[in-house]
């Protein structure tokens, strides 16, 4: 599934406009503990989090994910927006919790990492 269609379908906003909202989607995994995400190999994965703050974007980067999603509608730093941005990482934030979010992309055909 394409990250704009997600972004869609989650009622969500993009927060770093100008990057691909084609690149394709197919699994997903949700964490606030970063750590967690630095054990696995992420493939056309997007990362859920909670956790708005640069170490999410930058815990992103490290494992090669694209795409990252802010959930609970929380606020998003204007340093995080241009860390996402200068990276190529797709960064999306919306008013659902972690688990409807994840309820609706399994739902959708978006796999479980685990």
């Amino acid at each position: 599934m394409q990250i704009g269609n997600i972004a869609e379908l989650l009622k969500a906003k993009v927060l770093t406009p100008g990057l691909d909202l084609t690149s394709e989607v197919s699994h997903a995994f949700t964490s606030d503990l970063m750590s967690d995400v630095l054990t696995g190999d992420y493939d056309k994965t997007i990362l859920i989090t909670g956790l708005s703050n640069l170490q999410a974007i930058r815990t992103a980067e490290m494992s090669d994910i694209r795409e990252v999603i802010i959930g609970r509608n929380k606020e998003v730093s204007r340093e995080m927006i241009e860390l996402a941005h200068d990276n190529d990482i797709v960064l999306i934030r919306s008013s659902y919790s972690l688990y409807r979010i994840s309820g609706i992309l399994y739902e959708a055909g978006i796999k479980p990492v685990y």
